[in-house]
């Protein structure tokens, strides 16, 4: 692509580079200049202009984001996203629903290496989005590109980008209590239930049982739900402690104790059979974010999580501090 002034004799077919004032209204910059444009410039006295001129093999802004989007979604409903019509050299995708962003870092990386013209940005992998969210746009930057360049960018689009939907429909939740506090309980309730409906999935139920480790491998053995949440009325401060002990009591495995995620760090993880089992950290209460909503997340879209999962997400693991916290990072003053 040459890109600079012209003459207004050699500018027709070429791309305005800037918008410009003439006689019965503004010509933007982008359009292909016809004969009926050069003459409205001349008659503005806008001679020379600058303009983009494309070489053999050069695809323009728009063909370019739109062949670059199809080749990273080239089926958007199995990828749950909507691919949005090309403008001024850039295609935004959309989530069609609500799910977790699964991105191949490598991909993008790739794509945005091959040419400083062609770039993608998406969101973080695994954000969680609703429907209508953007999750990633591609951007041509200038008013064209290389063909050959482009073709590069398409073969490393494949699997670029893709929505996990949930796939658990319904969770029931186990409350454990050290004394009677109604007011607490329901507000831990209000907000684990506002996390599941970001989703879309139902609480289904809610068991509150003394805080015993029999008492919790009783509430399990009586769950059937696709996923078993369980929030504490004392912090969990062992693998061996009420949570962790009454999911082994009842048959289960532990995955993980703890996590690298403040607030979030009392978190543990296992299984009862198929069925995940997340102890949910005193911080869940707050619909403020924290670690679980990470695990939470992933799980109720279908998104395995293992223990080395949860020992990488200490980078960027520091979250927003949760002013009602029990124990603060640094002491209030």
């Amino acid at each position: 692509m040459k890109f600079g002034p012209v003459p207004l004799d050699e500018a027709a077919g070429a791309v305005l580079a800037h918008s410009h004032q003439v006689a019965g209204g503004r010509l933007r910059k982008g359009r292909v200049l016809n004969d009926e444009d050069i003459a409205a410039l001349r008659g503005a006295g806008h001679d020379p202009v600058i303009v983009a001129r494309l070489d053999p093999g050069d695809v323009g802004e728009n063909e370019a984001a739109a062949r670059l989007a199809a080749a990273m979604v080239p089926d958007p409903e199995a990828a749950g996203l909507v691919v949005e019509a090309p403008f001024t050299g850039r295609v935004n995708l959309r989530a069609a629903g609500p799910g977790v962003l699964e991105v191949s870092a490598e991909a993008v990386r790739h794509i945005n290496a091959i040419d400083p013209g062609i770039t993608l940005a998406t969101l973080p992998e695994w954000q969680r989005v609703a429907e209508g969210t953007m999750v990633a746009t591609v951007k041509i930057i200038p008013y064209a590109v290389d063909g050959a360049a482009l073709d590069r960018a398409e073969a490393a689009a494949e699997g670029a980008l893709r929505l996990r939907r949930p796939v658990i429909e319904a969770a029931e939740l186990i409350v454990t209590q050290v004394e009677d506090d109604a007011d607490e309980d329901a507000k831990g309730v209000r907000a684990v239930e506002g996390r599941l409906a970001a989703l879309g999935v139902a609480l289904t139920g809610v068991r509150h049982v003394p805080h015993e480790a029999w008492a919790v491998a009783e509430a399990l053995a009586g769950s059937n739900a696709g996923l078993v949440l369980i929030l504490t009325g004392s912090a969990t401060s062992d693998e061996t402690d009420v949570g962790p002990g009454g999911l082994l009591a009842a048959g289960g495995s532990l995955e993980r104790f703890g996590m690298p995620v403040d607030p979030g760090n009392l978190l543990f993880l296992g299984r009862l059979g198929e069925r995940p089992v997340i102890g949910l950290p005193g911080c869940a209460r707050s619909p403020a974010l924290n670690g679980a909503d990470w695990v939470l997340e992933r799980l109720l879209c279908g998104v395995p999580v293992t223990g080395a999962d949860i020992a990488g997400m200490g980078v960027g693991g520091l979250l927003k501090e949760i002013p009602t916290r029990p124990q603060p990072r640094e002491r209030r003053k």
